[in-house]
């Protein structure tokens, strides 16, 4: 597989990511609270399914282990806010089965198999059990997420959500330096300044849009926040 389409495929859902991400932060800057939009659940579910192909390509077993704990939280997102009728039934049918057929391909398969990238050697085993667990810590919070939202019977992003992303994602950035994985790395330096943003809205912190003072771009703000649903 050649590499440059690789980290592409890596590239274009960490950017997905990432953008859920932007777009979640502008809303609650422009709310002054902590906000789940539908478009953080899509944008979600689409890179996640790109992000397991990159993690069987570059064969990590952390980015599979950690795509594969929460692609279904994100359905359920959906169907909290009320958003997942409103995708085409085929799409729908395709984001259900497609985790079930890619684990289906890992077990048959002779070169992308479970088992070759559990002994990938490019991977120490004391790596491995970092990234690993970097992964299911920074997946652990849509879990944490997941059964919050149940109790609430809406789909939320409470403070422990952001707590629980800033600590495994600095692992995970801890681990693309020494996997030396630039998908990782970029998505996680990026991703940790609005993790802890987040927090700091929680406990009251003035939004920053707040101390933007003209009219007319206070009015694009709103514009734009608006169109984010």
């Amino acid at each position: 597989m050649n590499t440059y389409f690789i980290f592409a495929l890596g590239f274009l859902a960490q950017i997905l990511f990432f953008g859920r991400t932007i777009a979640q932060w502008f809303k609650s800057e422009h709310a002054g609270k902590v906000i789940s939009p539908v478009i953080f659940w899509q944008l979600s579910l689409l890179a996640s399914l790109l992000m397991l192909f990159y993690g069987i390509f570059r064969q990590d077993f952390s980015i599979i282990l950690g795509q594969m704990l929460v692609y279904y939280i994100y359905v359920r997102n959906l169907q909290l806010k009320n958003a997942w009728r409103k995708i085409p039934s085929y799409l729908r049918i395709l984001f259900l089965l497609a985790p079930i057929a890619i684990f289906a391909w890992l077990m048959t398969d002779d070169h992308y198999s479970l088992i070759s990238i559990l002994e990938n050697q490019e991977i120490s085993s004391l790596l491995l059990i970092w990234g690993s667990a970097g992964q299911v810590i920074f997946t652990f919070r849509f879990i944490y997420q997941w059964i919050y939202s149940e109790k609430e019977k809406k789909s939320v992003l409470p403070l422990g959500f952001w707590i629980i992303s800033t600590v495994g994602s600095i692992m995970i950035f801890v681990y693309s330096i020494f996997r030396l994985d630039p998908v990782l790395f970029l998505a996680h330096i990026l991703g940790l300044f609005m993790y802890i943003r987040n927090i700091l809205i929680y406990f009251g912190k003035r939004s920053l849009f707040s101390e933007i003072r003209i009219p007319i771009v206070q009015e694009l703000i709103r514009k734009v926040s608006n169109k984010l649903k």
